[in-house]
This record gives C-alpha cells, sequence and structure tokens, in this order.
C-alpha cells in the first residue's frame, strides 16, 4: 500500500530510517588485548528501581502467549477469505506480497551484531532449549541493578545466535525485543522485530511489536503490521490501528467513520480514545480538534505514553512513578519531544546503560544549545564545558566535583559525564577523594586502561578514598597493577565498612585475583559465601564451564534482580563476576566489580 504521509506519520518515520545499528557505549579499545594488531571480537560490547508496569495494547493485560489454536484459527480464516477470490485477484494478491526465497529472512539466525561488529558467537546460547531460555527471559525483573550487567545483556540479546532448536524462530525474537523494552532498549527492540518478515509474525510477536511502536513513540510503524495483526487479535490497539492508519494515509473519511464505531463498541474509553482521536486529527486533510486531559488518568501505560509522546503532549510528572524507570529511557530518545523535555529521561537512561558517556554529553550540549536550558541545568552544562576544557588540571578536577556533588559518595550519573574528561587527564598530584573520583569515572564508560596509568600515585595518597581509590584499580584495571594483599584488603573494610569489604573480596575472587585459599579464608571471616549452593548459581557456573557467553550474560542479569545494589547477595556478585571471567568477558566483569565498589 502507498502511504501518504502527514506531518505526524513523517516526524515518527525519520528515526526508524536513521537507525541502521544499535550505538557502541563503550571507548575504543575496550576489552582489546593488548600490543596485538587486530582487537578480539568477544570481550567489549556495544553500548533499578521497580519492576515496570507496562499495559500493553489491551489497557491491562499482559502481553501473554494465545492458545494454541488460535494460529489454526487465524490460518483457516484467511484460506476462507482467499478462497472468496477469483484465480486472478489470488495470483495479482500473491504477486504483490510474496517475496520470493531470495529475499527472505531466515529466522535461523536474527540479530544485528556479528563476531565481526563486536557481537558473540552464533553458538553463545549453547545447546540451551528455547523455552527455558525464554522463560527465563519473561521472567527477569528489569531494569535490573548493574548498568554494566545490562550493557552486556543487551550485547546478548543483539547478537545474531542461533535459534534454539524448541521455539519459534519469531517468538524468540519477540522474547528478546520485550526484554530489551523492560531494559529501557526501545530502540534496539524495535530493530529487532523489524528483522522478521511481516509474513512470518507470530501472535507473540505482534503483541511485543505493538509495545514496541509506542516505546518508540512511532504509531505509524504500526500501519504495515495492522492488516496482519488483525487477523490474529482483537486486542483494543490493533483495532485502534483501522482508525489511526487511514488518517495517517489521507483517508479521513475511513479512519472518522473506524473512530466512530470504536467509541459505540467501547474499544477504547477515555485518554486511551482521546489521544487516538488526537492522532486521527494530526493525519492529512484531519478537521479533529482534540485537547487532552489527563485528571483522573491513575497510570502511565505503554499505549498513553507512546500517543502522548508522539504527539508531543506533556504527561504529568506523577504518572512516570506509576510506571517502570525504562520508561524514562524510552522518552530520552523520542523524537518529537524538545531536549529540556527529555532531561530527566536522559539521566535515567545513563543510570540504566541505555546511554553512554558520550551520549550524555551529546544531550548535554544539545540542551545548551537549544538556549531554554533552566538555572541548574545550565550549572551542569557549565561545569561539563569546564571539566573538559579547563586551563589547568586543578580547574577541570574542581568543575568535576561540581557534578560529583558528594566526595564520599558521588552522584553516579556525574560520573558517568566526565567519564571522558576524566580519561583525557594525565596523572597528576590530586586528593584521594578526587583520584577515587576520577579512576570511578572512567570506568563508569570502560575506560580501564586510562584508569590504571593512575596506579603510579598508589602509595601516595592518604586520608578519605585512598583505600577506595585502590579498591577500584585492584578490579578494574585490566591487569593487576596494585599490591593485593588481605592488609590492604583489611584496610579497605575497616575505611569503607563491611558491606562494600563483602562485595571487594566477591570481585576478587571471582576475578581470580585472590588464591583460592586466600578467597575462602577471607570469605569465610567476612561472611561471604562461594559455594554454588542455588540453582541459579549451579545454572551459571554451568554455563560458564560450557563457554556459553550469552547463557551467562542473562543469567548475570537473572542473578542481579535487586531493587538497590545494597541487596545484592556478595555471593551472587562472586558467581557473576567468576563466569563472566571465566568465558572470556573479563573486561565486563571488571566494570561490574568496579561498579559494585561505587555504588554498593
Amino acid at each position: 500500500m502507498k502511504w501518504a504521509v502527514g506531518t505526524l506519520a513523517l516526524a515518527l518515520a525519520l528515526p526508524v530510517v536513521a537507525q541502521e545499528a544499535p550505538e557502541s557505549l563503550l571507548p575504543p579499545g575496550f576489552g582489546d588485548a593488548p600490543d596485538t594488531p587486530a582487537p578480539a571480537p568477544a570481550p567489549s560490547a556495544p553500548q533499578p528501581g521497580r519492576p515496570v508496569q507496562i499495559v500493553p495494547p489491551s489497557f491491562g493485560t499482559s502481553p501473554g502467549t494465545p492458545p494454541p489454536d488460535l494460529a489454526a484459527l487465524a490460518q483457516n480464516a484467511a484460506n476462507a477469505e482467499e478462497e472468496q477470490l477469483s484465480p486472478e485477484e489470488l495470483a495479482a494478491q500473491k504477486a504483490k506480497y510474496d517475496l520470493p526465497d531470495s529475499a527472505r529472512r531466515s529466522l535461523d539466525r536474527v540479530g544485528p551484531l556479528t563476531p565481526a561488529t563486536r557481537g558473540m558467537e552464533a553458538d553463545a546460547f549453547g545447546g540451551q532449549s528455547g523455552r527455558f531460555l525464554a522463560t527465563l527471559m519473561r521472567e527477569t525483573r528489569a531494569p535490573i541493578v548493574s548498568r554494566w550487567a545490562s550493557i552486556l545483556l543487551r550485547r546478548a540479546l543483539l547478537s545474531a545466535t542461533d535459534t534454539p532448536r524448541d521455539i519459534d524462530g519469531a517468538d524468540w525474537v519477540a522474547e528478546r525485543a520485550w526484554l530489551l523494552l523492560r531494559m529501557g532498549e526501545a530502540d534496539n527492540a524495535r530493530l529487532l522485530i523489524q528483522s522478521v518478515d511481516p509474513d512470518r509474525y507470530t501472535p507473540r510477536l505482534y503483541a511485543i511489536a505493538m509495545q514496541t511502536y509506542l516505546a518508540t513513540a512511532d504509531p505509524a510503524g504500526l500501519c504495515p503490521l495492522s492488516a496482519g495483526a488483525l487477523r490474529f487479535s482483537k486486542e483494543p490497539g490493533w483495532e485502534m490501528t483501522r482508525a489511526i492508519c487511514p488518517a495517517l494515509s489521507g483517508d479521513q473519511g475511513t479512519a472518522s467513520g473506524a473512530l466512530n464505531q470504536a467509541q459505540r463498541r467501547g474499544t477504547a474509553r477515555g485518554i486511551d480514545y482521546r489521544l487516538a482521536e488526537k492522532v486521527v486529527g494530526t493525519g492529512f486533510n484531519a478537521r479533529r480538534s482534540v485537547k487532552i486531559e489527563w485528571t483522573g488518568v491513575d497510570r502511565l501505560t505503554a499505549w498513553r505514553f507512546g500517543l502522548a509522546t508522539a504527539l508531543n503532549v506533556e504527561i504529568p510528572e506523577e504518572l512516570y512513578g506509576t510506571a517502570g524507570a525504562q520508561v524514562r529511557a524510552w522518552e530520552a530518545r523520542a523524537p518529537a519531544l524538545p531536549a529540556i523535555r527529555r532531561r530527566a529521561g536522559a539521566e535515567v537512561a545513563a543510570r540504566l546503560g541505555v546511554f553512554s558517556s558520550q551520549a550524555l554529553v551529546g544531550f548535554y550540549s544539545q540542551l545548551g544549545a537549544d538556549g531554554d536550558a533552566p538555572d541548574d541545568a545550565a550549572d551542569r552544562i557549565e561545569a561539563l564545558r569546564n571539566a573538559s576544557a579547563g586551563a589547568t588540571v586543578g580547574q577541570r578536577i574542581d568543575a568535576m566535583n561540581r557534578l560529583w556533588g558528594d566526595a564520599a559518595a558521588p552522584d553516579y550519573v556525574g560520573l558517568i559525564t566526565t567519564a571522558r574528561a576524566a580519561a583525557a587527564l594525565p596523572v597528576a598530584e590530586a586528593k584521594a577523594s578526587d583520584a577515587a573520583n576520577l579512576v570511578a569515572s572512567m570506568l563508569t564508560a570502560g575506560y580501564d586502561r586510562n584508569a590504571a596509568r593512575w596506579s603510579r600515585a598508589d602509595g601516595q595518597l592518604s586520608g578519605e578514598g585512598a583505600t577506595r581509590f585502590w579498591a577500584l584499580l585492584a578490579v578494574g584495571a585490566p591487569s593487576p597493577v596494585v599490591d593485593i594483599s588481605s592488609g590492604r584488603i583489611s584496610s579497605f573494610i575497616n575505611d569503607a565498612g563491611a558491606e562494600k569489604g563483602r562485595m571487594l573480596i566477591a570481585a576478587l575472587a571471582g576475578l581470580a585475583r585472590l588464591s583460592g585459599s586466600e578467597a575462602q579464608s577471607l570469605a569465610q571471616d567476612n561472611g561471604v559465601t562461594l559455594a554454588a549452593n542455588s540453582r541459579w548459581a549451579r545454572a551459571i557456573d554451568g554455563a560458564a564451564q560450557r563457554g556459553e557467553q550469552a547463557t551467562v550474560a542473562l543469567l548475570a542479569a537473572v542473578g542481579m534482580q535487586a531493587a538497590e545494589w545494597g541487596r545484592l547477595p556478595p555471593g551472587h556478585l562472586y558467581h557473576v563476576v567468576a563466569a563472566l571471567h571465566r568465558v572470556g568477558l573479563d573486561p565486563e566483569a571488571r566494570m561490574i566489580a568496579a561498579e559494585a565498589i561505587t555504588r554498593a
């Protein structure tokens, strides 16, 4: 069908064309083997709150798998429809929509990342059951506590891995996309679902496609799927596309008729109907003017977020509190919103791992260029400018301190913001707390080699921050660059407290930077359990033993579903770090360990 594009459709189509590949969240060289002419493909990745409450197209039900006979019923309906066509019409229809075999995309291996583009190997999930993996994905409460574990999981989900033997290929894509959405990765979820030919969509993939296009604030993206989805589903969201899609193609008569019919049937009511009506009103030759009132609306759903954001209708701040943090990350990438409206979302996206340090800095640059930043944001932009371009090292560090806040407990988004500026600093005389925060900042973005250069300051620092500086280098540097002994570990525990001490012991043991006897002794003395005494621990250890990088990445996320770092058992950190280290994902293991020292 040839779509006549109205203002809304044009605005929303642009980001679809622009996004051809996922953004890398890592600095050049992160995870590469030192002193080799070519980088190793495996160890680098592209780049918490409550569980998500996203209401799918039915405005209240979860996007579940349809009954087993639904596909057969839909196929019977399609066959009946085809029987009503003449042979000539049937041939014309098939010629119009059927793809030659050479143009059809296989479902045996779907994903934009390959080993050549820093993705994982095709067999990264090994021989695991697809149903087992899909269950893990569905049951994982995202966002997860660790930014770096989320970055790694994103890489695994986007890699072109072999479709497991016991799951439909389209359903396998749907489960990966659904988890990406709950992580805040709306653009990358869309990248996955668009890798499947529309005639191979399953009911599950149609349901997740609806969620994805709403999360990306792109209702126009639903239109090419509408006819196929309506053969499988009577979900209100798809029913409303009977009005939305004709409006965006300029057919206001059909759109108005479908909208009036939806109103009579009660397909959508209240704010849900009014938002759809307003989308129809943006179409070519539309005559509708609709005012959106949020009075009485008690929660934010995917439908409400997607349509309101596409229309640049402001969503009340309190409604964001009824949804998961990842909805803010969706907001951060919404093309229809000005930078000032996306500020809260951009900072959440950085904390979750959706935005890289470079993307966050780019956002602040755009906000400053727009000229309408509020005073607190303008101060932040000015501090960032001085952090990168101050006349002296001292001036740059002072500017970074304005972004970090409390020197002893720095703001994590502030650390992410200054990562590149910190990496550009030469090793210089600095207070211990400043040196610790410089290293922590670099490690938020994977500048591990730059951070390791500061090891020459070890032993020269004293006072608040000195032991934290040492601990970050002990776990975050590419190779041991500081003395790691029981005495120094004890000093860190005395300064930082038992909780962070247990995290340090777990991290060092997982990275194999302690001998077996040292690890066992320190763990026993400080209440850290290293034994695989749970089904999850045995599963991730087993996946690591078999070398299944993607399975390990998924199970790492499963084991890090805490709402905050203080609730993550040190034993979980140990098994995550040890498994990643064993399967060749040592850079990610070290960054998760450093994150634990910074955020626990």
